[in-house]
């Protein structure tokens, strides 16, 4: 039997349908979220244009062009954006498997392109609850390049 990833080509972010895709996905999840009275309040200060953002930071993470890079500040102002709001693990819980119903609504239905994709949403839960816990304004130090993710993971 082959390794399922031998099927697999190209970035995650071309798999799951570019940037088109992602807004979908990014549109369905925050519907969810913004109806959930245990999520809502994490996002008070939500505006349409954080589901933009998401969509360019997801492109960017799969592979995609690195707008958010290049446009919005990179790796270090995405965890900036997190500093204070004091995610619970419930919270975390609740986000992925909001997460996983979007995914499983808008993206294709290739059960490996859909774990990788949870894969690093479950990945970049944990580390944005941690981050969670720092007070708005702390020095984060440098957190590197925005991460890539692919069909193995964690780009090294």
């Amino acid at each position: 039997m082959s390794d399922e990833r031998d099927e697999h080509t190209g970035s995650l972010y071309e798999a799951v349908g570019g940037i088109e895709a992602l807004r979908r996905l990014s549109n369905t999840f925050y519907d969810g979220v913004l109806a959930d009275p245990l999520l809502a309040p994490v996002f008070a200060n939500f505006t349409t244009t954080h589901i933009e953002h998401v969509a360019v930071w997801l492109a960017e993470i799969f592979g995609g062009p690195a707008r958010f890079t290049d446009e919005l500040g990179g790796h270090q102002a995405l965890l900036r954006t997190h500093l204070g709001l004091s995610i619970t693990e419930e919270q975390r819980d609740r986000w992925m498997e909001l997460m996983a119903v979007a995914v499983g609504n808008e993206l294709p239905e290739d059960e490996l392109l859909r774990r990788r994709v949870l894969e690093y949403f479950d990945w970049g839960t944990r580390i944005a609850k941690d981050v969670s816990a720092t007070p708005v304004g702390a020095d984060l130090g440098d957190p590197g390049p925005t991460p890539r993710w692919g069909w193995e993971g964690l780009a090294k």
